[in-house]
């Protein structure tokens, strides 16, 4: 879920553990999650609406229970019955826990997964500790980014917008989105996901096209910019797959073309978010001058 402007990455890994010796949680306080907890689900994710925007926003797309979340959603009660945290397991795994408890009983049920995990994220720490529990610390992750948070909302400096020609994607455009998209992917993680799974992946651009969620620049055939609105909900959007064509960098127009886009996505929602790795400085410096500010960081790991 991932930013990127320019064409270097810096990955690093977690440092060696040691194998650890832990009580087994009490897996009897996780349920799936069905479209009956629905509003104390909703209720739960909205106490920290631009960390959780993205589960919020898979539930309000697909529902509960879906084959497009690509995982299932589970919900830990403490001995009250109360909700103490939420978490998506399955390709992307997803965690918002509020309790100790609740984050090492997601990590041992994340063991069972029927859907093979591709990344684990979490706000601050919280997704290596997630990672040591569900691997008793004998194990790392294949890779592990920490990633800046960058928030806008009004009011903001507005940079100049002239000129940015910034318009939705059609479906003509498939390929050329997909193939940016793919290449901010493999920079990211490794792994070019037009290769490990063509049909899949073209099929998630397409329908992320049809939502009207991809924002694209384009200088005749040629492909300049584009930006995609991985999750909306009333309150937040987030943003991912930042990306500029290598022979258009330098030349202010991500960050134009981004200001422009983010004025227009705060007429339908109080803040517009997105991550970008740490070490990606240069595309950073292009996200400040479009208005958007630092506020924090959180860990991807990729399995």
């Amino acid at each position: 879920m991932k930013n990127q402007l320019m064409t270097h990455t810096n990955h690093s890994v977690l440092k060696s553990v040691q194998p650890i010796i832990e009580v087994k949680p009490d897996l009897s306080r996780v349920a799936e999650l069905t479209e009956t907890n629905r509003e104390e689900t909703m209720k739960f994710l909205a106490v920290r609406p631009v960390h959780t925007v993205v589960m919020t926003s898979f539930i309000n797309d697909n529902g509960l229970q879906s084959e497009l979340n690509r995982g299932k959603f589970y919900g830990y009660r403490n001995s009250k019955g109360e909700l103490e945290g939420i978490a998506l397991i399955g390709h992307s795994t997803l965690v918002e826990a509020r309790s100790d408890e609740a984050l090492k009983a997601f990590a041992h049920k994340a063991r069972t997964s029927e859907t093979p995990i591709h990344l684990i994220m979490s706000h601050g720490t919280a997704a290596a500790t997630f990672w040591n529990h569900y691997s008793d610390g004998l194990t790392q992750p294949r890779l592990t980014c920490v990633e800046r948070l960058f928030e806008v909302s009004f009011p903001f400096m507005v940079p100049s917008t002239s000129g940015s020609e910034l318009r939705l994607a059609t479906l003509d455009e498939l390929i050329p989105v997909a193939e940016a998209q793919a290449e901010v992917a493999f920079m990211e993680c490794g792994v070019d996901p037009m290769v490990k799974d063509r049909e899949g992946f073209l099929k998630r651009v397409a329908r992320r096209i049809e939502q009207g969620r991809v924002f694209v620049k384009f200088d005749g055939d040629k492909m300049v910019f584009k930006a995609d609105i991985i999750a909306e909900t009333d309150q937040t959007i987030y943003l991912e797959g930042v990306y500029v064509a290598p022979e258009f960098r330098g030349r202010g127009i991500g960050s134009a073309c981004l200001a422009d886009l983010t004025i227009r996505l705060l007429d339908r929602v109080e803040n517009v978010c997105m991550l970008s790795n740490v070490d990606f400085t240069a595309a950073h410096k292009s996200y400040f001058k479009a208005g958007y500010k630092a506020t924090g960081d959180c860990t991807t790991l990729f399995v």
